[in-house]
């Protein structure tokens, strides 16, 4: 091992010396694009090792981008039939790759353009042919025949741009008597309400920040860009406006949740100011925002809940509405403790995805032993998407003939490691055998459970939206405002969802706000359908 003082050392002002150096000796432009490159990445980790947060594998994915979990499925090798071998050697190679040139492109999955059926939020404008009815003689003189109508219209899609928030000025005459100085204003035209801000309005602003993470402060720079300027407190104020009259229905949707089948829950974290003020003073536990998502039916709701209350401990408060007919429901979580409750009459199921992925991160240092699981995984998967037209009983009865066998023989692989001692317990590779071994009935409900998931993709999916929000917007100034965001978040989220469209939704609710407080049931998001027709902004 070299002595302390043999090791080369030098210093950032040396690095940035010999770059210039670099720049301007006689070498190619490209080795010194690659050569500057190289001695900025040396800069770079000099500058990343002192944190306390940087780890070996942050670095790996800072310079070497991070890997996606995904695994290409390899084709089988075809035995050669007599005379390929030499027609394989004579085939053209791509000097720059060493590859073989394909001499036919492969064919795309389609032209990448979406279908006119899937714009459900475009008005439509119906274009009749004013010179041409069906039954009239063909235009075309040499021809004869008579036109008939195709019942399927060509369409074309048309996009316009706008700011977020439009803004119209009505300037009111305004006359006065000289005698008794009585002012008479001009009246609005018709149609039009004695408001400041109309529903569309309020429902944008809401979508924009609940459901696609769009803080207040750049809401606000890109109204003052296009003209119309609104400010921050200005929009919070309208998006407390609309939540005020979501309660009724939110509530009532908790309650479709709770008889529910299947439930996935996890959590993500959440900055409240006003309890992180009360910790200070009191020590109290970390705030959190819990996603659940419901399978109810037909229908899916998702439920965000932020504060001190962990998933496991927010799926008891919304269980206590459960009816008691109802068997025990499905809850898919992870396995940490955090997301299980004593109190819970549930089924519980863990997720195949979360076990996965600690092989998917050793592969690299295991690439034998974390083939195994991740191949038998791999055919789980397989098989499930083979179900998709499938029963629940008949999916079910499909995965214990087909995935049985794959998941017993994976699980006499993970006894016989540690009974031969052929893995350390202690390792990372132990470790999440381990894992497996523990939970190894709650990642195999669903080989027993009709309805029950492989994973807790659908909870973890829900989240993103929330984690969105809160690397933009950073945290909620009191438990008011998470709430607030709570139940906007959770209309919007159960909308899209449903294939519903949100911002209609929000719209009627907005309009119909009394009749919304006293008929919750009817403003559900699959209720409410059909009752404005005028919502969408012409």
């Amino acid at each position: 091992m070299a002595n302390k003082e043999e090791i080369p050392r030098t210093s950032p002002a040396e690095i940035e010396s010999l770059i210039e150096q670099i720049r301007s000796a006689n070498l190619e432009p490209g080795t010194k694009a690659k050569i500057e490159r190289l001695l900025r990445t040396v800069l770079m980790l000099v500058e990343l090792l002192p944190r306390r947060n940087t780890s070996i594998r942050k670095l790996r994915e800072m310079i070497f981008d991070k890997r996606t979990e995904r695994q290409r499925p390899r084709k089988p090798e075809a035995p050669a039939k007599p005379g390929e071998a030499e027609k394989a050697d004579d085939a053209p190679r791509d000097e720059a790759r060493g590859t073989e040139r394909s001499e036919k492109k492969p064919d795309g999955n389609g032209h990448g353009h979406r279908a006119a059926s899937e714009y459900t939020g475009a008005n439509v404008v119906s274009c009749r042919n004013e010179e041409l009815k069906p039954g009239d003689s063909c235009p075309d003189p040499c021809c004869g025949g008579r036109v008939y109508d195709l019942k399927a219209p060509t369409a074309l899609i048309q996009f316009t741009g706008q700011p977020l928030i439009t803004a119209t000025k009505y300037e009111r005459e305004v006359l006065r008597c000289a005698k008794c100085q009585e002012r008479y204003e001009a009246s609005l035209p018709a149609g039009v309400k004695e408001e400041r801000y109309d529903a569309t309005c309020d429902a944008t602003i809401a979508l924009m920040k609940y459901g696609s993470g769009l803080p207040w402060y750049r809401q606000a720079g890109l109204q003052t860009m296009g003209g119309v300027p609104l400010a921050e407190s200005t929009m919070w104020e309208r998006c407390e406006a609309v939540a005020d009259a979501a309660p009724g229905a939110y509530q009532l949707m908790t309650g479709v949740a709770a008889n529910g089948e299947v439930m996935h829950i996890d959590d993500t974290r959440v900055r409240i100011l006003s309890c992180v003020r009360e910790d200070k003073e009191k020590k109290g536990r970390a705030t959190r925002t819990s996603g659940i998502v419901v399978k109810a039916g037909e229908r899916r709701v998702a439920l965000y809940l932020s504060g001190r209350s962990h998933a496991g401990e927010n799926l008891a408060e919304v269980l206590t509405q459960r009816s008691r007919e109802l068997g025990r429901p499905i809850q898919m979580s992870d396995a940490l403790a955090a997301n299980t409750s004593e109190e819970n009459e549930v089924i519980v199921a863990f997720c195949l995805a979360h076990a996965r992925r600690a092989f998917f991160e050793l592969k690299d240092h295991y690439p034998v032993e974390c083939e195994v699981v991740l191949k038998a995984v791999g055919q789980v998967y397989q098989h499930d998407s083979e179900t998709v037209v499938m029963s629940d009983e008949q999916r079910l009865a499909y995965h214990q003939e087909k995935s049985g066998p794959v998941m017993r023989e994976l699980k006499a692989w993970i006894e016989e490691q540690f009974e031969r001692r052929l893995v350390e317990p202690n390792s990372n590779l132990g470790k999440a055998l381990q894992y497996w071994r523990t939970h190894w009935w709650e990642l195999t409900v669903w080989l027993r459970e009709p309805m029950a998931p492989l994973d807790n993709n659908p909870a973890e999916q829900s989240l993103k939206q929330f984690i969105l929000m809160r690397k933009n917007s950073l945290f909620f100034k009191t438990e008011h405002g998470a709430t607030v965001g709570d139940i906007l978040a959770s209309l919007i989220q159960t909308c899209h969802l449903n294939e519903i469209n949100a911002w209609d939704y929000l719209v009627t609710l907005i309009r119909h706000k009394a009749d919304a407080r006293r008929n919750p049931h009817l403003y559900l998001p699959w209720n409410y359908k059909g009752q404005d027709e005028g919502a969408r902004a012409a």
